[in-house]
């Protein structure tokens, strides 16, 4: 099922409470962030300047009613970032998987934000984005360079006995070719609690 086709299945009257959630768009300056936000708000792709300063949108992701906060990916703007982790339900981390020489830096932002105990119980979606530019890693490569094969938690719906153990996982995905961030953010939405 598609992300448009989950949407507007979601938008039917539901028979109880809808869950509202805040999550957060985080990753590097360029990384899609804005871009996905935007095609998520109204379905249009468009081009936009760089992120100057955090913009929330409210939107609907499947059963989901978002309050989503980006924020600019830019190492001075990165500081301000503490100030919305208060009542995060997730994370959705965009990494440009097509520019590698950048990876390490993407690693030390993620693990800063992984490490960060504001965020220690909030489930995090990485999002491998541009995959298709034809020299894009792939999800083992960007996980390896991340650090992650080892943390990710998979796919299907993890029932987690010990609750200290955090939700994590890697969808790749093309924002501009609008496919693969349906899938995530279908996974993230089960660990969102009423």
């Amino acid at each position: 099922m598609s992300l448009v086709d989950w949407s507007r299945q979601a938008l039917a009257p539901l028979g109880r409470r809808q869950k509202e959630a805040k999550i957060l768009f985080l990753g590097l300056d360029n990384a899609g962030k804005t871009t996905l936000l935007r095609i998520l708000k109204d379905e249009r792709l468009v081009q936009h300047q760089p992120t100057q300063f955090p913009t929330s949108e409210e939107l609907r992701v499947g059963k989901i009613k978002l309050r989503a906060f980006d924020f600019s990916g830019r190492q001075i703007a990165r500081r301000a970032r503490p100030d919305y982790y208060t009542k995060v339900d997730a994370v959705a981390y965009l990494v440009d998987a097509s520019n590698q020489e950048r990876f390490a830096e993407s690693k030390r932002e993620l693990d800063a934000l992984l490490s960060d105990e504001a965020l220690a119980n909030v489930p995090f979606l990485v999002l491998g984005n541009k995959i298709d530019i034809p020299h894009a890693a792939s999800e083992d490569e960007l996980q390896y360079h991340l650090g992650l094969t080892e943390f990710t938690t998979g796919k299907g719906k993890v029932n987690f006995a010990d609750q200290t153990v955090r939700p994590l996982e890697v969808f790749m995905c093309s924002v501009i070719r609008k496919m693969g961030y349906g899938e995530g953010l279908q996974w993230i939405s089960q660990y969102i609690k009423y």
